[in-house]
């Protein structure tokens, strides 16, 4: 044989072992370009196509009545509960990092698509701050701080919940003061002609405690501010301190005002079935009669947000003042996690939920794309024939027949 025909036949069996190979890597490379763009949707792009289909409500002003003057500003408010961040006892490490990326993917989209000014959480910051060691107080305050990060022009303030300082047996003076330290300790917040008051749910035990006291009687001193905010001409016993806003205000607590149960409670994310006619537990579930009749009456408020059941609920009290149980945002405590967005006015608020992604969904969408690369390998190995291949080869079975 002559030494060219010879090296032509080197070379094309060269090529014909080069082309398993090729074949072998164009295949890795679709695996991988496929695992990359589930993880991409999964872990960053579902946030995005969620929530931006979330719009802050249109509130009502004078000005949309038709009436003269200065227009009222409105605040742009989101109001978010029960995000119960896992500590060093019950929390697993791959249970942490789901949830809290969760959790941070989520509030991050949602500070940057919505851009609110302030974001109210309803208490159960933590899961375990009812009993966690100051060290691991420390690296739980770490993570909050690293997931609800936000711009400084962003106001961020907190409730305490029976998770964060425990309940009413639990609950001392340190612990309420480690809270306080890392959260603004003050009970009202006035912004943009608003007034918020922020109430420690956990001490309206009723018993007289010393903490219950302090509790109430702070709450004394905000009515009679509140009250002097609202005369025309300031009586004498208001002194001449710095005068609030004139304006109802909106209640922030962990705990929700009395009701029986969640039996009128509706909608997709409201309690399931087998739990809406479950009994409350007063002081334990929510508040007391006793305690929800003397916020009503101390504050007056036009608008009430809770938290702590997980699950959604409208309730009316006394004179038509709404309360909203604000669910759970975290995948931990419910498959459909939400928040409240508030149009806030000095005089009216509109309110909306904005739903994020359901852990199913992101769950079934991971389960399908592993199908799909196991059935892509075995096809691939020959040990299952290409699904289209197979449906050709049907039909041309059958265009015979």
């Amino acid at each position: 044989m002559a030494a060219g025909d010879m090296a032509s036949t080197r070379l094309g069996a060269g090529r014909q072992h080069l082309r398993p190979l090729k074949r072998r890597g164009l295949v890795l490379l679709r695996l991988t370009a496929i695992v990359f763009a589930v993880l991409l949707f999964c872990e960053f792009l579902i946030y995005y196509l969620v929530i931006f289909r979330c719009s802050w409500p249109a509130v009502k002003t004078p000005a949309d009545a038709g009436g003269l003057g200065t227009p009222e500003p409105v605040l742009r408010v989101m109001f978010l509960a029960d995000s119960h961040l896992l500590g060093a006892v019950r929390g697993h490490w791959l249970d942490k990092l789901r949830r809290e990326w969760q959790m941070e993917r989520a509030f991050q989209t949602a500070l940057w698509l919505l851009q609110p000014e302030v974001v109210f959480i309803l208490g159960d910051i933590f899961d375990e701050g009812k009993w966690s060691s100051s060290q691991a107080w420390a690296d739980d305050v770490g993570r909050f701080w690293k997931i609800f990060r936000h711009p400084p022009h962003v106001q961020l303030r907190a409730v305490a919940g029976n998770h964060d300082i425990g309940f009413h047996y639990q609950m001392n003076t340190y612990k309420i003061k480690r809270f306080e330290k890392v959260f603004n300790p003050e009970r009202l917040f006035s912004w943009k002609g608003i007034n918020f008051v922020m109430v420690n749910s956990v001490a309206l035990e009723g018993d007289g405690c010393d903490i219950c006291s302090g509790a109430e009687a702070e709450l004394l001193e905000i009515s009679h501010r509140l009250n002097c905010s609202r005369e025309e001409h300031r009586p004498q016993e208001c002194g001449d301190g710095q005068r609030l806003p004139a304006s109802a205000p909106i209640l922030l607590q962990h705990f929700p005002l009395y009701r029986r149960n969640d039996a009128n409670c509706s909608g997709e994310d409201a309690a399931p079935p087998d739990e809406k006619y479950t009994p409350f537990k007063e002081r334990y579930d929510v508040l007391s009669q006793e305690a929800s009749r003397k916020l009503l009456w101390w504050l007056r408020p036009r608008l009430v947000l809770s938290g702590h059941t997980h699950s959604a609920c409208e309730v009316l009290h006394g004179a038509g003042v709404l309360e909203v149980s604000v669910p759970s945002f975290s995948w931990r405590n419910r498959n459909n996690p939400s928040f409240i967005m508030g149009s806030i006015t000095p005089t009216e608020y509109a309110l909306a939920k904005c739903y994020l992604p359901c852990e199913d969904t992101v769950l079934t969408t991971y389960c399908t794309a592993a199908g799909g690369l196991v059935l892509l390998t075995l096809v691939h190995a020959g040990l299952v024939a290409s699904p289209f291949h197979f449906g050709w080869n049907m039909l041309r079975k059958f265009k015979t027949t």
